[in-house]
């Protein structure tokens, strides 16, 4: 049987066609190489172009363990797929490695301003450009919707901006998925936020004078946890400065126990209060108020997260600002070398968090 016309035959076979001038070349199948024409580039336009089969196009893209791969082999193929603007189909590649592709992100029970939800936004964008899947979950008291969500999403890992705890922590590491939370050690980008803020802290009050410092907790239990994932930083930056033990304690949210706590830490000799939220803060500079002391001069206070409401506090408080974005472009290909996808840019480490320095301290 004759070849169809205007399709190559003979040691043509297997060659792109020659195209009329201002057309597209053409494989011998009539599909553009290039996604320049409006249509999207296929994994077999990959392969052409990188002179391999399709095959070895999925190995490398999705990058599957086990294969015998040369590095030049690898280079080509992905410079191909660059070249062509080509993405792997996103159940594609999960059936190839055996994931959902789903990547669960817990929002928690803190008062922590925006930072959580703006993390979680720029993650959903910077992630779905890879075919990432990103699956925001608001964490309840008991923490059962995470669990629901780790039986039943098979998620690829679980991420957030703070550490799982209790039912929802168990649950994810009962079933063996890595958790990744942006501030952890895993994503070395970043270093660790609760040791990265405990010595800004730490610093910044030896500067002004202070040695003895306090730490306050919110008076609602459910913040407890992320508390005690500041305190911890705290403690360690203390720690290697020398500084005695800091004395502990937790203000009701009303500020209805806040002058008592206040005139117990300074009797005590406390000079200056790192809260665990700017929220936590605002109780304190009220117990300050209602002890009859005057702040930073009685005692200095310091929060986190800088949410507007600081800088019109009275005194306007010194706190710590997260950059939402820095964290995320931090994070990203960190968190995808964690999951096994190929690299997606350099892990440079940025700043953060920054200080605000106003005159609570």
């Amino acid at each position: 049987m004759s070849a169809a016309k205007g399709r190559p035959t003979g040691s043509d076979e297997g060659r792109p066609s020659r195209s009329n001038e201002g057309r597209p070349l053409r494989s011998n199948e009539g599909r553009p190489l290039r996604s320049s024409v409006g249509l999207r580039p296929t994994k077999a336009d990959v392969a052409r172009l990188a002179n391999v089969s399709t095959a070895t196009v999925s190995y490398v893209l999705n990058n599957v363990q086990g294969q015998r791969i040369s590095e030049q082999t690898q280079a080509a193929v992905r410079k191909a797929a660059a070249d062509l603007g080509y993405r792997p189909n996103l159940a594609a590649r999960n059936l190839a490695v055996g994931g959902s592709g789903v990547v669960l992100y817990i929002v928690p029970r803190t008062d922590l301003g925006e930072l959580p939800l703006e993390v979680g936004s720029r993650l959903t964008t910077a992630l779905g450009r890879h075919g990432i899947v990103l699956s925001m979950q608001l964490e309840t008291d008991d923490g059962q919707n995470i669990v629901d969500a780790v039986a039943n999403l098979n998620p690829v890992a679980v991420s957030g901006v703070f550490p799982l705890t209790g039912a929802a922590a168990a649950a994810v590491e009962a079933a063996k998925i890595p958790q990744i939370y942006l501030g952890s050690e895993k994503l070395r980008a970043l270093g660790s936020l609760h040791l990265t803020v405990g010595a800004m802290r730490v610093e910044h009050l030896m500067s002004r004078g202070h040695t003895r410092l306090a730490f306050a907790y919110s008076g609602t239990e459910v913040l407890r946890p992320l508390g005690d994932y500041w305190l911890s930083g705290l403690r360690v930056a203390a720690g290697e400065h020398g500084l005695p033990e800091i004395e502990v304690d937790s203000v009701a949210t009303d500020g209805s126990d806040a002058a008592a706590v206040v005139s117990k830490w300074v009797s005590a000799g406390v000079t200056a209060v790192c809260a665990q939220s700017d929220e936590t803060a605002f109780a304190v500079l009220h117990g300050i108020r209602r002890a009859g002391l005057r702040c930073p001069d009685g005692l200095a206070v310091m929060g986190v997260d800088a949410i507007p409401l600081g800088a019109v506090s009275s005194p306007p408080l010194t706190s710590v600002v997260f950059d939402a974005k820095t964290i995320v472009d931090a994070a990203v290909p960190a968190m995808m070398a964690e999951l096994g996808y190929p690299t997606v840019g350099d892990v440079d480490g940025g700043d953060p968090a920054r200080l605000i320095v106003r005159d609570s301290t």
